[in-house]
C-alpha cells in the first residue's frame, strides 16, 4: 500500500487546491453525511469528497471505496495513489463505469475524448493534470490503462469492501453495472476440483473424511453426473452417514439410487438405520429385496423435488452455508446481505401498499437469522429476525420468536430495546390470542423465558443509567419464576442478578 499522493496533498496547499478543482478530490469534503461501516467490520476512514455529495475512503488493507450520495459504492482505486491516477488521468471517470478492457481502444478513446472535450469547454484540465501528476509522481497512463486499472478495482469491491449503513444496516449497490459470478461458482471451484481428482484415483480417502470437502465433492457430482462414477458415490456415500443425516447425505443416496441397481439397496438400508434422523430423512427408500426400477424411481421423485442439475436452481442458504464451512466467509455474508435487503426493501412495498406479509419471506428470514449468527454477525442477525417476528402468528412461535429477539438485542447492547421485548413477551403469555402455547410453565422455554429475564436485568444494572429498567424485569423475572412448575424450576441456572429491585 502507498499514500505518498495523499501526504503530498495534506503538504501543499496547492496541489490540495489543484486535487479538489478540477478534480474533484477535495480534502475538505470528507463528511459523508451519514454513518456507514464495512460489513466485514474492517477499518473505514473518510478522507475526501466531491462536490456531488460523494466522500472517498481509505480502507484498512489499502484500497479506496467511493461512496456517491444516492447509495452506490465501489472501489476505485487499490490505493489512495492508484485512485488519484485514476481521477487525475479520468476526470470523467464516473461517467465510464461501465466501460471495461474488452471494449476496445476506439471505443475507449472516443468515450473519454468527448466527455473531457465537454469538460474543457467550461474550465481547463490538461496543465493542471500535467502539474498534479508530475508533483504527485503519477505516471502518465493512456485512458485504455485507467480504464482498465478502474474496472479491476471496481470487480474487487465484493466481498471485502461491502459498505452498509451503520444504524439500519442495509447494504450500499455496487457502483458499477458489471456482472459477478454467482455465488455457487465459487464454492464449487474447490469440488470440482477434488471431484476430478477423484475421478482419476486420487484423493478418494482424503477427501471422503473432509466434511467439507466431501459435501463440495458430492455437489459438483451433482451438476457433473457421469456412469462411472457409482463406485465413488459409494465411497462418499459411506463417509457422509457418519455425519448422520444432512442434506448431502440424501443427495448421496439419490446419486446412487439413479444407477437403478438393487444390489446397493443392503447398502442404502444400511445407511437409512444409522440414526433415527437418518431413518426419517431417507424414507420411502426401498428395502432389500425390491427391484432396482423401484429404486431408481424413488431417486428420480426426489431428485426432482429437492436436488436437480442446475446450480442456480439451489437455495442460497445451501451455497453460504458451504462458502462459510470453507472460510469464505465475507461471500457468504454479502450474498446473505444482499438477500435480507431485498426482504426488507419488499416487506416496506407491501406495507406501503397495504399487501400482507410473503409467507415465503417468513421462511427465508428465519434462515437468514441462522445463518447470519453462524457467521458470527450478530448486528444482520438482530435485522432479519426483526422483521421476521411480526409474521409469527401463532403464540408459541411468536413467543419464541420474541424470546430470541430479546437475546440478540443484549447481545448488541440494545438493552432499552431487549427490555421493551420482554414486556410484550409477557403480554403475549398474559393475553395469549390462541390455545398454542398451554403448558410453557412446566416446559424449557419457561425456564429460557426466565433465564432471559436474568441476562437482560443482569446487563441493564452493569450498564448503571437504567435502575427503574433493572426494577421492572427483576420483578418480572421473579414473578415468572413463581409460575413455573417444580421441574422447570429447577431447571432454571442460576444467575448473578439482584436479590431485589434496586432502591
Amino acid at each position: 500500500m502507498t499514500d505518498h499522493a495523499l501526504r503530498r496533498l495534506r503538504e501543499n496547499p496547492r496541489l490540495a487546491e489543484l486535487a479538489a478543482f478540477p478534480f474533484n478530490f477535495d480534502l475538505d469534503r470528507a463528511d459523508h453525511g451519514e454513518p456507514v461501516r464495512l460489513a466485514s467490520g474492517r477499518p473505514l476512514k473518510p478522507i475526501a469528497g466531491d462536490d456531488l455529495g460523494g466522500t472517498y475512503f481509505l480502507c484498512a488493507d489499502g484500497p479506496v471505496l467511493y461512496a456517491d450520495s444516492e447509495g452506490s459504492a465501489g472501489v476505485i482505486g487499490s490505493s489512495v495513489d492508484e485512485a488519484l491516477e485514476v481521477l487525475v488521468g479520468l476526470p470523467s471517470w464516473y461517467d465510464h463505469l461501465g466501460l471495461t478492457p474488452a471494449d476496445g481502444t476506439e471505443r475507449i478513446l472516443a468515450a473519454v475524448a468527448e466527455s473531457e472535450a465537454e469538460i474543457r469547454e467550461h474550465h481547463g484540465i490538461d496543465a493542471e493534470r500535467a502539474e498534479l501528476r508530475a508533483a504527485l509522481g503519477l505516471p502518465e497512463r493512456s485512458s485504455v490503462e485507467l480504464v482498465g486499472l478502474l474496472h479491476a478495482a471496481l470487480l474487487g469491491t465484493e466481498p471485502d469492501f461491502l459498505l452498509i449503513n451503520a444504524v439500519e444496516g442495509g447494504a450500499h449497490s455496487l457502483l458499477d453495472p458489471h456482472p459477478r459470478p454467482p455465488l455457487w461458482e465459487a464454492v464449487l471451484e474447490r469440488g470440482r476440483t477434488d471431484l476430478a481428482l477423484q475421478r482419476e484415483g486420487s484423493s478418494w480417502e482424503e477427501v471422503a473424511r473432509d466434511r467439507t470437502r466431501r459435501a463440495l465433492a458430492l455437489r459438483a457430482a451433482q451438476y457433473d453426473r457421469r456412469d462411472t462414477d457409482l463406485a465413488l458415490l459409494r465411497h462418499l456415500l459411506k463417509h457422509e452417514a457418519e455425519a448422520s443425516m444432512t442434506d448431502e447425505l440424501r443427495l448421496a443416496a439419490v446419486l446412487v439410487g439413479l444407477h437403478g441397481l438393487a444390489e446397493d439397496l443392503p447398502l442404502l438400508y444400511e445407511v437409512r438405520e444409522t440414526t433415527y434422523d437418518t431413518w426419517c430423512g431417507l424414507g420411502g427408500m426401498p428395502e432389500p429385496g425390491e427391484s432396482g426400477d423401484r429404486l431408481r424411481e424413488w431417486a428420480e421423485d426426489l431428485d426432482d423435488s429437492r436436488f436437480g442439475t442446475d446450480p442456480s436452481d439451489e437455495t442460497v442458504f445451501t451455497w453460504s452455508g458451504l462458502a462459510r464451512e470453507q472460510g469464505m466467509v465475507e461471500l457468504a455474508r454479502v450474498s446473505l446481505i444482499r438477500l435480507l435487503d431485498e426482504i426488507d426493501f419488499r416487506a416496506y412495498q407491501n406495507e406501503r401498499q397495504g399487501k400482507p406479509p410473503d409467507r415465503l419471506d417468513a421462511a427465508q428470514l428465519r434462515s437468514l437469522t441462522y445463518e447470519l449468527e453462524d457467521l458470527g454477525d450478530i448486528f444482520q442477525a438482530l435485522r432479519a429476525h426483526r422483521l421476521h417476528v411480526p409474521l409469527e402468528t401463532r403464540v408459541q412461535d411468536r413467543v419464541s420468536a420474541l424470546l430470541k429477539l430479546a437475546r440478540l438485542e443484549r447481545e448488541t447492547g440494545r438493552l432499552p430495546a431487549a427490555i421493551s421485548t420482554l414486556a410484550q413477551l409477557r403480554d403475549t403469555l398474559a393475553r395469549p390470542a390462541d390455545d398454542t402455547l398451554p403448558y410453557w410453565r412446566g416446559t424449557n422455554l419457561g425456564a429460557f423465558i426466565v433465564e432471559e429475564h436474568h441476562e437482560v436485568a443482569r446487563a441493564a444494572a452493569a450498564d448503571g443509567s437504567l435502575t427503574e429498567e433493572v426494577r421492572e424485569v427483576t420483578e418480572a423475572a421473579a414473578a415468572l419464576l413463581a409460575e413455573l412448575s417444580e421441574a422447570a424450576r429447577a431447571s432454571v441456572r442460576p444467575k448473578s442478578i439482584p436479590q431485589s429491585p434496586p432502591g
